[in-house]
């Protein structure tokens, strides 16, 4: 699911790719997508982008007479923007930004899932809290002035989905904050961030005078959960490097590698009271939900291009050494077998009887007095003899 990370890189890709183009027209919508039409035109205009935790605004921006037009974006589970030909649009291009250009590109709003959503207008959606990104310090105040909120009466791992106080941190982010912290998921939010306030404010009695490279380097080496709520994000917007081109396979390597703790195998899994799953290593916390146990992530092995492939051995063979060892029939056998037509059931397994050979004389005429003989007894009601 994109968070703040992907919300940001989106915003830079579309800045740095469309930075000089000019778009002219309408704004096309699918029939599907999950936002309203959006009533604005013009013969020539630019688009740029802004993100703010889990949104991305575009400002469409006329070159002549006309109002812009904002329009805010969230990406749900699967969204993103794609600049690419009009005349090859990618599936589940919900909206669409034409260039003036000849042939025209299009600025898509690519969503498979259809969770993303969009609506007219600049402002960012009320009830979110300042960004963990670009807000940090505000973000860091609102947390530790609002630890009487209910919010915080729930576990850490449910509380950092909070939007109100954690806008941008979605489930990946959390396993990878609290695993670096060793802190389990399922302790008391409100016990773990009192802990930061008594800590703040006691460095501050201690360096009152601390000037802001000092803070940043004690941020570094010592970092508390929302100092990391800020720089994990930006390790993960400085690993994503191939800004031009958002569905490049070096994009999810790198990704990959880079994670420490969610969907890593080793790692164990629960459910939280949003049925999101959690990652995370040791115990689970007090605040466990009842009655689940928790679910390790094995490896999967990949297959070796280079290794032989092992010798099958058929139920036949094991049953019937011989049968392994038969020779391979010629092809005038194979036509001869298909000849005789298909057989099914154990009837392919049968030996097809052959013919007895010619008895001689001597003995059917021997056969034929003994058959009259039985058939006279039992006509007698005599037993038939032993």
């Amino acid at each position: 699911m994109p968070e703040c990370p992907e919300l940001h890189l989106a915003g830079r890709y579309i800045n740095e790719a469309c930075g000089g183009m000019v778009f002219s027209g309408g704004v096309e919508r699918s029939e599907v997508g999950k936002g309203p039409e959006v009533p604005f035109s013009s013969e020539a205009y630019r688009i740029s982008a802004a993100s703010r935790g889990k949104e991305l605004r575009l400002t469409l921006a006329p070159l002549g007479p006309g109002e812009p037009q904002d329009l805010v974006f969230r990406f749900g589970m699967s969204g993103s923007f794609r600049l690419c030909p009009a005349a090859q649009l990618p599936r589940h291009a919900h909206l669409r930004f034409l260039t003036r250009e000849s042939p025209p590109r299009a600025l898509c709003f690519v969503d498979a899932r259809r969770f993303g959503s969009w609506r007219l207008g600049d402002a960012w959606q009320p009830g979110r809290g300042p960004c963990v990104l670009s807000e940090y310090q505000a973000f860091r105040e609102n947390v530790l002035k609002n630890l009487d909120d209910k919010a915080f009466d729930k576990p850490i791992c449910e509380a950092l989905l909070n939007q109100k106080f954690f806008n941008g941190i979605g489930n990946y982010l959390r396993a990878e904050i609290l695993y670096r912290l060793k802190i389990p998921p399922f302790e008391k939010a409100r016990t773990v961030l009192e802990a930061l306030k008594d800590q703040e404010q006691a460095r501050r009695k201690k360096n009152p005078s601390l000037t802001l490279s000092k803070k940043l380097k004690l941020m570094r080496e010592n970092p508390d959960l929302l100092e990391l709520c800020h720089t994990v994000p930006m390790e993960v917007i400085v690993a994503e490097k191939q800004l031009f081109d958002p569905d490049h396979s070096d994009n999810y390597a790198a990704f990959k590698n880079w994670l420490q703790c969610y969907l890593v195998p080793g790692m164990s899994s629960l459910r939280d009271r949003n049925g999101r799953t959690v990652w995370f290593q040791g115990e689970p916390g007090p605040m466990a939900p009842k009655g689940q146990t928790p679910r390790k992530k094995r490896a999967q092995l990949k297959a070796d291009p280079k290794a032989q492939t092992p010798k099958v051995t058929t139920r036949a063979s094991k049953q019937h050494p011989r049968a392994a060892a038969k020779p391979l029939k010629s092809a005038k056998e194979e036509e001869e077998e298909v000849a005789d037509g298909p057989r099914k059931g154990r009837a392919c397994r049968r030996r097809k009887p052959t013919a007895a050979p010619t008895s001689s004389k001597p003995e059917a005429l021997a056969k034929a007095k003994r058959s009259r003989r039985t058939s006279a007894r039992r006509g007698r009601g005599a037993a038939p003899a032993v």
